[in-house]
């Protein structure tokens, strides 16, 4: 994913429901981002939105049917790992162990999250996954 293909936040509220649901017509992604936010744009500015995301690149589109039908065409892991790494650089300056603190202060982890951190934290990988 290169830096002009980092999604913004309305598009990863979209990249969201396709990588959540699978390969979804305009309808079904306007109508799961109403159904998600509480909020909702017009269905034009949902499809003009995947119109743009498919000439990034960030979505592939189906013309076979009636209905378009978009998948995301970008991996979800890859995709937030690049984020957060946009973010360590950006904002924390590369200091992981900072940006770990700072996302667990705000919101405590589950007891699934700290076994995997624990994990992550004996084996020495620290950022080497």
């Amino acid at each position: 994913m290169t830096t002009e293909a980092i999604p913004t936040e309305v598009e990863l509220a979209i990249l969201g429901v396709l990588w959540k649901r699978g390969p979804c017509t305009v309808r079904d992604v306007h109508e799961a981002l109403g159904r998600e936010d509480g909020k909702s744009a017009g269905y034009t500015t949902t499809l003009k939105q995947l119109q743009v995301m498919s000439a990034k690149g960030l979505v592939s589109r189906d013309e076979s049917s009636r209905s378009h039908v978009y998948a995301a065409s970008i991996n979800e892991s890859r995709t937030k790992r690049q984020l957060v790494k946009d973010l360590l650089e950006r904002v924390f300056g590369g200091a992981s162990g900072e940006l770990a603190v700072q996302a667990l202060s705000l919101k405590p982890a589950s007891k699934e999250e700290l076994e995997d951190l624990r994990q992550l934290l004996d084996e020495g990988k620290g950022g080497k996954r």
